[in-house]
């Protein structure tokens, strides 16, 4: 008979190392996504915060931690050897690290939102240096800790700030498009104009081209005209001829009737 069968101890060992090894494989660990921002440039005495912020596929719970720490910039200062704890975080409360941070420095996270965010305040020169940030949140243990870099310089020495730059841009963008819709109306007016003044032209070459002919002159007294006859000219008003006597007799002249002809004539 086998000893270990019969013993319950070791049955229930067994029993647990079953059940632990069911839920490694159930739950695998995964690793956690940290980010943070590159370079913090703030001014001497104000107030810096360091956003920090990650990713997992766990719920979080008390069971997460964050550790914050700080390597300095510079060679002469105690901590540039190596990375200190200046905070860590821990089932809704926080502990501070380092006495240079203690009380300049605090937890402005919300860890529900994934948020680990830290403030220093104030700043000081002595600050300049790396921060880090890590978080934990099992089983997502793994991950690579985010790094900040803070330069603190002197006041009014800020860089030139994005507002600016979009403030330029925009207001450029508004004097191109005023000057566009300038151009346009002017082009539109002389287009305008140049119609008008074709339209104007073409009415006066369909006018002369349409313009009655001229009168045909009026033909000579000599012509003949017939009574019943239909004239062909244009019209013209009565038309009068005189009939004379050649006959010898001395009184001819007193025996001279007039005759007049009627010359109506139609188009």
């Amino acid at each position: 008979m086998d000893p270990k069968r019969s013993n319950p101890r070791c049955q229930r060992l067994m029993l647990a190392s079953v059940t632990l090894c069911a839920l490694l494989v159930t739950q695998p660990s995964s690793a956690i996504d940290i980010r943070a921002d590159t370079e913090v440039i703030v001014e001497n005495g104000t107030t810096g915060i360091l956003h920090c912020s990650f990713k997992s596929n766990q719920v979080v719970s008390s069971a997460t931690t964050v550790t914050w720490t700080f390597q300095s910039s510079q060679p002469d200062n105690q901590f540039s050897k190596d990375s200190h704890t200046i905070l860590y975080f821990a089932g809704g409360k926080t502990f501070p690290g380092l006495e240079w941070f203690k009380d300049r420095i605090r937890f402005i996270g919300d860890i529900n939102k994934r948020d680990v965010s830290i403030q220093l305040s104030p700043v000081q020169f002595s600050d300049n240096g790396t921060y880090f940030c890590d978080v934990k949140n099992p089983p997502d243990v793994e991950g690579t800790r985010a790094r900040t870099e803070l330069r603190v310089v002197l006041p009014d020495s800020l860089p030139q700030k994005n507002t600016a730059l979009i403030v330029g841009a925009v207001s450029g963008a508004l004097v191109l498009l005023v000057l566009s819709l300038v151009a346009v109306c002017v082009v539109a007016r002389m287009v305008r104009n140049r119609h008008d003044y074709e339209g104007c032209t073409s009415l006066d070459s369909v006018s002369s081209s349409q313009a009655p002919p001229p009168r045909k002159k009026l033909e000579s007294p000599g012509a003949e005209v017939s009574r019943g006859g239909s004239p062909t000219g244009p019209s013209q008003g009565p038309v009068i001829y005189a009939q004379l006597d050649h006959s010898g007799s001395k009184n001819s002249f007193h025996k001279m009737e007039p005759v007049v002809y009627a010359d109506i004539r139609k188009n």
